[in-house]
């Protein structure tokens, strides 16, 4: 029998049966203005609601089809004949060396179709392969779409040929009127370029090579000389040494052209033997947030301290407590330990002096051949200039007028010079003083090859074909040695023929294809010499004065050389955490004293007093100030680089310190600062500086309890493993659960360990995720709203002033507001720990929850997915997240004016990883464990019918890869023998708020802290 039930959906078609009917009439509607929506700009602003939107475009066939013809038809062109070593959709991998005049490093850069997209470290070059953030973000700076795209004469675009004819003919005349020809580069040390030189100068007698940096070592190449009679940096390596000493050396960052992060990270691993890191310096800087000890002093009390620890090693002894306690220590640990100093070629020669008395073992006697400068004969050269002596300068990517203290001067000089050729990547103060300028080629773009030091030879290659109009110096030196349309006229065939020699055994194939060999150049430095009582006279007059200024480099800028890349220039501080700025560091105290101000606005954004800074008679005018904790009383802080003119839209940010800078002392006394009385608006990622209670999130340990107390002790344990109390008793965390587990051991099962002993905040992990994940870049002003999107993000916690527990502030009758603003004062000298913070992938996430789509759902493997084709973008998800590590994306960073960055732009858009989507607005996006790479690793062993190595997956998420002081490991823990799993078993593990029982993939290591405490 039929049912008589009426069925219905709404109470509307109840009451009106014919409903059904009328709306299937309506269902391609013509009401909907469509037309007048696509055709009003203003009504695709962002000011549009969801609900204004599926109102216009939603619930129609028709307006679907509507806004699909109004969508951009772009086409593609298929390969007519597919080269044989690319296989589309499949990365090709090269090895190469990184090489732009300040940085360094053997690399493999990964290309899609033709396009390089990543750059990974080298694992057969060792610390030599480890890549910086700035080595990460150099494949962006190919990109660079404000480079010279041409060559250029007398301001005007012009071909190769006339400028070629343009230098012969300067050539000619400068050699028939016997004047110099000076090739004016940064540190080069290619032996196959030096040799092309001497066969340039074979035709030409009066050409010479100077060398110019912009951060040029000088007083640590002075210092070398000295000591060791050759002009060559001391490699050093820590892996052995248990005691290290930094006097302002920032070893961890860019001291001595060479960071020991790597060799730092392998010394740190808690046990008997752990390396001890003092460090005394004015500035916080990266090594000195490492570090176990820290003396804050200004300056002049550096150097007082230096001496005093002199005199204490070499038995003269010491009155001053503090050098008395460091000298006491090395002594105990004689050739274990190590002194390193920076800031004056004194300081480091004293320095070099206490190696050689302690015997130090960190002290390997091989040579660092990257730096060159030698100030006298640059001092020669611009007497050359100024005598009217040259008549043809041409500059090989260097700008002096910019970065050289008396760079004005130079400029005027330069109108004595007839022929001026700038070899220049991007517009600079050079490109607009030159006559003729020729487009360098990208080290993405060029053959080369390089001599780091002692016994390694490494070759660089082209991973694609040009870009624009651009030539390597090598080849303008071929072209103007030979002439023009000479057969001999090609670098690749000259670097092949001259590497012979330098190759040994090896073929040349071979080393292109590993990138990174053995040299027969062994020289080594051993201490010969070195005037202490001339050090020591060096230093006493550096007289204290009320402030005292400090100039760095900082993680992100460098030298500035890459200061036109936005990676680069959004990329956080590691101790400030500001980005897209530089800016004057001071104490809290000098900043009460001084009425220099830091407020936050009701936005909690942060604003900060400007001041003119004057130095030694030049005044830099707007200087925001920053008001640092654990900065010296009496010392001041500004990093180079920064202030770049007509460089490209990124680069002129922040303000040119370099007329501070002589070259040699990046200390300075008799600094002074007036107040304008205006405000500056800084960008910050973290603002929040304590652990506001939160005291499980970075763990730390002493040395003695870690070796000593049980990590469980019932009492005392420093790690117990998080128990709930219930009614059937205490039970371990794992056994008590709101959900029953799901079978997860069949396949692979991925966790990411973090150890907070060897994180030492590069941020290298951070552009690594940045490059592989497509992750835009949102410019200040929105990272000012709170509104980055970086997947991987570097906490930096202070030690707080002082140290309240709950039931202390309801004694002391503290409300929340009082506590709070007890908290986030940190101490006058803080302590400091970086925690890396991505999605944890937990295995009962709450995000999951509470998503009324099921945009994102936990995997089998442990990953924790986002579909963002299903995302509409409640941000439930966000406000579950207990880690906040979720990123809602507010605009369309992509070919959208209001973000004019890489990705606004057809140029910058090649980085992009084809492996991963270009999210629009509207949808939450976070760290996937690189799910690209995991699934790429196991179909490559389905394919080879095998099963994938612990090797394989521990490279295949980006941050793990890139990091260089292995602090970061990724990996199967189904596979019992990897490396991951017996992390997981070690007894300093512990996950991000354990208590709330999110189950995350993510663990970390507590952090130890070698030192007595008080």
């Amino acid at each position: 029998m039929a049912s008589n039930k009426i069925q219905f959906r709404s109470i509307h078609e109840l009451k009106d049966p014919a409903l059904n009917s009328k709306l299937a009439l309506k269902e391609f509607q013509e009401e909907i203005p469509v037309e007048d929506f696509l055709a009003d700009a203003q009504k695709t602003e962002s000011s549009t609601s969801r609900r204004d939107f599926l109102k216009l475009l939603g619930f129609s066939t028709a307006a679907v089809t509507l806004a699909a013809c109004e969508a951009p038809v772009i086409k593609t062109i298929p390969y007519v004949v597919k080269p044989h070593d690319i296989i589309p959709g499949v990365p090709n991998y090269y090895a190469s060396t990184y090489f732009d005049g300040f940085d360094f490093a053997s690399v493999l850069v990964k290309t899609r179709e033709g396009r390089p997209i990543k750059i990974e470290p080298n694992p057969i070059a060792g610390d030599l392969g480890k890549t910086s953030a700035r080595a990460q973000a150099a494949v962006l700076s190919l990109y660079d779409n404000d480079k010279v795209k041409q060559p250029k004469l007398n301001g005007k675009d012009e071909t190769f040929d006339k400028v070629d004819d343009f230098v012969l003919k300067g050539l000619a005349e400068a050699a028939a009127a016997n004047k110099r020809i000076v090739l004016l580069s940064h540190s080069f040390a290619s032996p196959t370029f030096k040799k092309l030189f001497s066969d340039f100068k074979a035709k030409y007698p009066t050409a010479e090579l100077v060398t110019y940096d912009a951060f040029p070592y000088a007083a640590a190449l002075d210092a070398a000389q000295e000591v060791f009679g050759t002009r060559a940096l001391p490699v050093y390596n820590l892996s052995t040494s248990e005691l290290v000493v930094s006097f302002q050396a920032d070893f961890l960052g860019d001291y001595n052209a060479a960071s020991l992060e790597t060799s730092y990270a392998m010394a740190r691993k808690p046990g008997a033997n752990m390396l001890r890191h003092i460090q005394v310096e004015s500035n916080l800087s990266l090594t000195g947030a490492n570090a176990d000890s820290r003396y804050k002093l200004k300056p002049s009390a550096v150097n007082k301290t230096l001496v005093e620890v002199y005199n204490a090693i070499v038995g003269g002894g010491t009155a001053d407590k503090t050098a008395s306690e460091i000298a006491k220590e090395l002594t105990a640990k004689g050739n274990k330990a190590v002194v390193f100093a920076d800031g004056s070629k004194g300081a480091q020669v004293l320095a070099h002096l206490i190696n050689q008395k302690l015997g130090s073992v960190a002290f390997t006697g091989k040579a660092n051949f990257l730096k060159e400068f030698d100030k006298a004969r640059f001092e020669e050269f611009l007497g050359w200039v100024n005598g009217g002596q040259v008549g043809v300068l041409i500059t090989n990517n260097v700008d002096p007028i910019y970065s050289h203290h008396k760079g004005q001067d130079f400029k005027k000089a330069l109108t004595k010079v007839p022929y001026v050729i700038a070899v220049a990547d991007k517009k600079n103060a050079m490109y607009d003083a030159a006559k003729a300028v020729i487009p360098v080629a990208n080290w993405l773009e060029s053959w080369g090859d390089l001599e780091p030091q002692s016994g390694v030879y490494t070759l660089m290659q082209p991973t694609i074909q040009k870009i624009y109009k651009s030539r390597q110096i090598e080849d303008s030196l071929l072209v103007w040695m030979n002439g023009k349309n000479n057969a001999a006229n090609n670098y690749y065939d000259y670097l092949k023929a001259n590497s012979t020699s330098l190759l040994g055994g090896t073929t040349f194939n071979k080393a292109l294809y590993n990138g990174f060999i053995g040299s027969t150049n062994n020289t080594t430095l051993s201490y010969a010499a070195g005037n202490a009582a001339q050090a020591v006279a060096e230093l006493g007059n550096f007289r204290a004065s009320d402030l005292e200024l400090v100039l760095y480099t900082k993680t992100s800028i460098g030298d500035g050389t890459q200061a036109n890349n936005p990676w680069l220039q959004e990329l956080p501080d590691p101790i400030t955490r500001m980005s897209w700025d530089n800016y004057l560091t001071i104490s809290p105290k000098d900043a009460e004293r001084l009425g220099i101000e830091n407020d936050l606005n009701a936005r909690m954004q942060l604003d900060g007093s400007i001041v003119n800074l004057t130095v030694n008679g030049v005044k830099l005018e707007n200087v925001p100030v920053f008001i640092q904790p654990g900065q010296a009383e009496g010392s001041l802080g500004l990093a180079l680089g920064y202030g770049k003119k007509n460089s490209g839209a990124t680069a002129d940010t922040g303000v040119n310190a370099y007329p501070l800078f002589d070259g040699s002392n990046l200390v300075i006394a008799n600094a002074k600062i007036e107040k304008t009385g205006e405000d500056h608006e800084f960008a910050g990622i973290q603002l929040q500086n304590t652990l506001m209670g939160r005291y499980e999130i970075a763990k730390e340990v002493p040395l003695t309890e870690f070796l000593n107390v049980p990590f469980d002790d019932e009492h005392n344990g420093w790690n117990k493993p998080l128990e709930y109390h219930t009614i059937s008793g205490a039970l371990p965390a794992g056994k008590i659960d709101l959900w029953d587990a799901f079978d997860d051991t069949d396949g692979p099962h991925f966790n990411l360990s973090v150890d907070l002993n060897s994180c030492t905040g590069c941020g290298a992990c951070v552009i690594a995720c940045q490059a592989e994940n497509n992750v835009p870049v949102v410019g200040k002003e929105e990272i000012r709203m709170s509104r980055d999107m970086y997947w991987l993000r570097i906490d930096r916690y202070y030690s707080a002033k002082e140290t309240i527990e709950t039931k202390e502030g309801v004694e002391r009758g503290l409300n929340v507001p009082q506590l709070y603003d007890i908290l986030i004062q940190p101490n006058e000298s803080p302590d400091v720990i970086f925690q890396p913070v991505m999605c944890q992938h937990c295995n009962h996430a709450p995000c999951e929850t509470v998503c009324p789509v099921a945009a994102t759902s936990h995997g089998k493997q442990g990953q924790n997915h986002m579909a963002y084709n299903r995302c509409i973008g409640t941000r439930y998800c966000a406000n579950n997240c207990p880690y906040k590590v979720r990123r809602f994306n507010w605009f369309t960073y992509n070919l959208n004016d209001k973000f004019d960055f890489n990705q606004n732009n057809d140029l910058g858009r090649m980085v992009l990883n084809p492996d991963v989507v270009v999210r629009t607005r509207g949808v939450m996006e976070k760290c996937s464990l690189c799910i690209q790479q995991t699934q790429a690793t196991i179909l490559n062993a389905k394919k080879e019918n095998r099963r994938v190595t612990d090797g394989e997956f521990k490279k295949s998420v980006a941050c793990a890869a890139a990091c260089p002081t292995g602090s970061l490991t990724f990996g199967d823990m189904n596979d019992k023998e990897s490396e991951v799993r017996g992390l997981y078993s070690g007894n300093r593990r512990y996950h991000l708020l354990e208590e709330i029982g999110t189950k995350p993939n993510v663990f970390y290591h507590t952090k130890v802290r070698n030192r007595v405490e008080k």
